[in-house]
């Protein structure tokens, strides 16, 4: 027994070694714990509970609404109003197909769309961005989803802010729409403004007109609440944020636009563009635009109703707008140019006078043909017009007298009467996307073309065809000038901008850019009278008894105007004269008509394109008709009244409109 103890004790002795190293080691690791927890507690200890209360309160993004679109008489034309839309977390969507399928029963969607969705953005934007699943939700989806929402964690329901347009499709093109950004402007925006605003995944942008160009004006800047949530990622009730150092930021509202439209007139040109009579719905565009510069009226059809992109257009009605032959989402007044036929002719006469090839009583003979070179040019009448001067050739829309203009003056001597009243150069409307058109020269055709001008082509491009192209903004822009004899102002669409408080931040004035009767940068200068003479050209159009346009007179407003019809391709000698109603759409004749009034002192022009209407004086002319009529019932109503009081008991009837085909 002795020796067992004395053994025990000697192995014992043998490992007192190896407890002091575990006592050493115990030691330390009760020493690393308690600094550890001396540092989470003491000295990490308020950054720590921020970050644990943090865990427990979710930041929600507040979408500042946009600025609104006001009109003249601050009548509200886009508005803001309230949404909702549903989304799914990925973070916290542990039920994934569950979810997607319940919450797709809800609103009418494939539950395995959903499922698709959430796992592409997940792959994409990584967990924690949530991921739309329907914008503009119904009140009574609202309600559904609410009770929902607790058995399927991940599922959100936000309050968002709708664009509103009051006029739907009337102004689309002028107005825009809004939609969310996408990834290529994400990267494209953020680089741009780099430092002065962050674009984040989900926000909504304008995508085109008056909402694209002043985006960054109308926008507003977002701002920031805080709500708590449970392990689950589902709101919950919790203290106030404020105690935790959380500070809210409330949205701002984006500034709000008071633009020079006039409602009454828009909606009055919006009617008249879609008038049910022999030509039907016009396709084309139309601008109607006040002396000093202002516009009343912008006008696009056939057009779509901005609204649907609001809450997301169907994948088919894109396709649907986009595959449209009659293109409804191009702006037609800046956007596209087209030949501006006989509406040129006023040009060519200020040329003509300018340039002394003429005089106001010069008489030239204009036969039914005119035979230059090997080639036969004729006139829209079959029986041609005999001697006629400068007027009597505007309000007939003589194509001889013009042609005889146009080979004498050549295209260099015409085009800077066109550039200096506005033609072939953009305007610099308060839009995006304005094309400039074309004034044509010898030297531009040798430089773009590599070819020597044909004398030939001072023939077509005196009537307005060849290669002059104009925009309908251009030639409201050069017709107001002939009215004011000389005034050239600039168009434009804004006149104030408001701050959120309703306090101008900015005012726009009307501007002069150029008087034509006085030395210029084009070098050219037209007298007052030559601009009077064409004017009494252009009043006969209209007021004259052998007149184009001499259906479309408003009684009591003395009118001037002229007429033109733009040929889509050539046609023989045999077929130029044919019907042009019976011919395929694509092939008949666009129809123009631009007018200013009072004659006198002209108070608003109207330009209109009738694309595929045959003639300016069916497709243009009662277009404009209709909306200087509306114009002139609510600024001067006593003009069309005194005309009423002289009517007889059994009033005269209006002649027809002329039907001519001008090349």
């Amino acid at each position: 027994m002795k020796d067992f103890i004395q053994g025990s004790e000697d192995e014992a002795k043998e490992y007192l070694d190896r407890y002091s190293v575990i006592y050493f080691t115990m030691f330390l690791l009760c020493f690393i714990i308690l600094a550890r927890l001396w540092q989470l507690q003491i000295l990490q200890g308020t950054e720590l509970r921020q970050y644990s209360e943090k865990n427990r309160v979710k930041e929600k993004k507040l979408m500042a609404p946009r600025g609104l679109f006001l009109d003249r008489e601050n009548r509200v034309l886009v508005d803001n109003l309230p949404g909702f839309d549903a989304s799914i977390t990925p973070q916290y969507a542990k039920k994934l197909e569950e979810t997607s399928e319940t919450v797709g029963q809800v609103l009418g969607i494939p539950g395995r769309k959903v499922v698709e969705e959430v796992r592409k953005s997940q792959r994409r934007d990584g967990p924690f961005r949530p991921v739309k699943v329907k914008d503009n939700i119904s009140l009574e989806e609202v309600f559904q989803l609410k009770l929902l929402r607790w058995d399927n964690p991940g599922l959100v329901i936000n309050e968002s802010i709708l664009r509103f347009y009051n006029l739907a499709e009337n102004g689309a093109q002028l107005f825009g729409y809004v939609a969310e950004i996408s990834r290529d402007q994400l990267t494209r925006f953020n680089e741009l403004y780099a430092g002065k605003m962050v674009f984040e995944q989900g926000d909504i942008i304008g995508k085109s007109g008056l909402e694209e160009t002043w985006d960054n004006t109308i926008r507003g800047r977002d701002g920031i609440s805080f709500v708590g949530v449970d392990a689950r990622g589902r709101e919950a009730t919790t203290e106030n944020s404020d105690y935790l150092d959380f500070k809210p930021q409330p949205a701002l509202s984006g500034n709000n636009l008071v633009l020079t439209i006039d409602k009454d007139i828009q909606e009055a040109a919006y009617k008249a563009m879609n008038r049910q009579d022999s030509v039907g719905p016009r396709i084309g565009g139309l601008v109607a635009m006040k002396s000093n510069g202002e516009i009343l009226a912008w006008v696009t059809t056939p057009s779509y109703d901005p609204n649907n992109f609001s809450t997301g257009i169907p994948p088919q009605a894109w396709a649907q707008l986009i595959n449209d032959p009659f293109r409804p989402l191009r702006n037609k007044v800046i956007q596209d140019h087209f030949a501006p036929g006989s509406t040129f002719k006023p040009m060519v006469a200020l040329a003509a006078l300018s340039e002394k090839v003429i005089t106001p009583h010069t008489y030239v003979n204009a036969p039914a043909v005119l035979k230059y070179g090997r080639r036969l040019y004729h006139d829209h009448s079959k029986s041609g017009h005999g001697n006629i001067n400068v007027m009597q050739a505007i309000e007939l829309s003589s194509n001889i007298f013009f042609y005889k203009m146009g080979i004498q003056l050549t295209i260099d001597r015409i085009a800077p009467y066109s550039k200096v009243l506005g033609l072939g150069t953009k305007t610099n409307i308060q839009l995006a996307n304005e094309v400039s058109g074309l004034i044509p020269t010898s030297e531009w055709k040798l430089k773009k073309l590599g070819e020597e001008w044909q004398p030939g082509e001072n023939l077509s491009n005196a009537i307005g065809q060849g290669f002059v192209l104009v925009t309908p903004l251009q030639m409201a822009m050069a017709y107001n000038s002939i009215g004011l004899e000389g005034k050239v102002m600039r168009p434009f669409l804004i006149k104030k901008i408001l701050n959120n408080e309703s306090k101008v931040i900015q005012e726009f004035e009307p501007k002069l850019l150029r008087d034509a009767t006085q030395i210029n940068e084009y070098g050219v200068t037209i007298s007052q009278e030559h601009f009077r003479t064409v004017k009494e050209g252009m009043r006969r159009v209209v007021q004259g008894e052998r007149g184009t346009a001499r259906g479309s007179r408003v009684p009591g407003v003395e009118m001037a105007g002229k007429t033109g019809t733009t040929q889509v391709r050539s046609w023989s000698a045999d077929e130029i004269h044919a019907r042009c109603d019976a011919r395929p759409i694509f092939h008949r004749h666009h129809g123009w008509f631009v007018a200013f009034a009072p004659v006198e002192n002209p108070e608003i022009t109207v330009a209109v394109l009738a694309q595929h209407a045959c003639s300016g004086a069916r497709g243009g002319a009662p277009v404009v008709h209709d909306v200087i009529k509306a114009y002139f019932e609510k600024y001067h109503p006593e003009m069309l009244k005194a005309a009423l009081d002289k009517k007889t008991k059994a009033p005269i009837q209006l002649p027809a409109a002329v039907d001519e085909e001008e090349e």
